[in-house]
């Protein structure tokens, strides 16, 4: 059987060395290079069995999403296997629905079959995670805070909400409704908190213009056909996730109208051509939904939050037991 030893003679360097690749750690890229191409050529398989006696957990870990088919998610879940898989940990994917109990069932069964650790993406700000940390089992929370002490890798939901209002504000739009999240959800709460910042910088009233719906696309479409069928309908709509913001597109459609791209461009077509209101949207838009320069698009990079929360995992795993960590994502600039 080739040993973590062999691999080391075979590519020039220091069985330490390999087992910081093997274990996701950063090393020099050539010394990683050769250590990979050693195990390939060498056929390594390391010994799962001793490691995880060791340990007495797996190399499993879970991630824990409210909504696989969110294409925000999904690429979340990429972040997180290319970094796990690599470290040679396998990654269970569960999908709760945004459902507290369901959650709870997953994080009951990742600590009852000894799962190395988790990656949560919660439903409410208090999951249950007490008996996955009683047995010193990591657990890494993304993008919704929590009141546990546990790592958290979040986006700066304020500043989003914020910059979105504000670029529909630039537009010269004037009542900017804001379709956000439940009002348990971090996230919802927060980019909504970020709209009325940017309204009441720009001496403008939110009163009567928030709406809280479900984070998918029928939530952001019901929302939206609401408010354009108010005497008083807002001249432009921010939808504080991606899914939000299809639907309220949807409903655009469905009166026959269009995102404006500025309150000019609103007030030039005329009533029976169907509304022109203007639209905002945290996040990007799924690939099946036609891009339009007319929407104020604020990009996020959710593989990037799923690659940030894997390796604080494996920095848990490898031991690290510096206090829990929350670091704030950067966000692409905008275009």
């Amino acid at each position: 059987m080739t040993r973590i030893v062999d691999v080391a003679r075979h590519a020039g360097v220091s069985t330490a060395t390999v087992s910081r690749v093997l274990n996701g750690k950063t090393v020099r890229p050539e010394l990683a290079a050769a250590v990979r191409a050693a195990v390939e050529d060498l056929g390594y398989a390391p010994d799962r069995t001793a490691r995880s006696l060791r340990r007495r957990s797996s190399d499993v870990v879970a991630l824990v999403l409210p909504d696989v088919e969110n294409p925000f998610f999904t690429a979340v879940a990429r972040g997180v296997e290319d970094v796990a898989q690599q470290a040679g940990y396998s990654v269970v994917l569960c999908n709760t629905d945004d459902d507290p109990s369901k959650e709870e069932r997953y994080l009951a069964v990742a600590e009852r079959e000894n799962m190395a650790g988790v990656v949560l993406a919660p439903a409410t700000d208090a999951p249950e995670t007490a008996a996955l940390r009683a047995r010193r089992r990591a657990v890494v929370v993304i993008d919704r805070r929590v009141r546990q002490d546990v790592d958290q890798v979040v986006f700066d939901n304020v500043a989003l909400g914020r910059r979105a209002a504000a670029e529909l504000v630039e537009r010269g739009f004037r009542r900017v409704a804001c379709i956000t999240g439940p009002r348990g959800t971090s996230t919802a709460v927060e980019r909504a908190d970020g709209w009325r910042e940017a309204l009441a910088e720009a001496g403008l009233s939110p009163a009567g213009l928030l709406v809280h719906a479900n984070f998918r696309v029928d939530g952001g479409h019901g929302a939206a056909v609401d408010l354009l069928a108010r005497p008083d309908p807002p001249d432009a709509i921010l939808a504080t996730n991606n899914l939000v913001g299809v639907g309220v597109l949807r409903a655009l459609a469905e009166a026959h109208g269009r995102p404006a791209a500025s309150a000019a461009d609103a007030r030039a077509r005329g009533a029976d051509e169907g509304p022109a209101v203007g639209v905002g949207i945290v996040g990007d838009l799924p690939f099946a939904t036609s891009r339009t320069s007319d929407v104020a698009l604020v990009p996020l990079d959710p593989r990037a939050l799923g690659t940030t929360a894997a390796r604080i995992l494996l920095d848990r795993l490898a031991g690290a037991d510096d206090p829990a960590r929350r670091v704030v994502q950067g966000t692409p600039a905008g275009p």
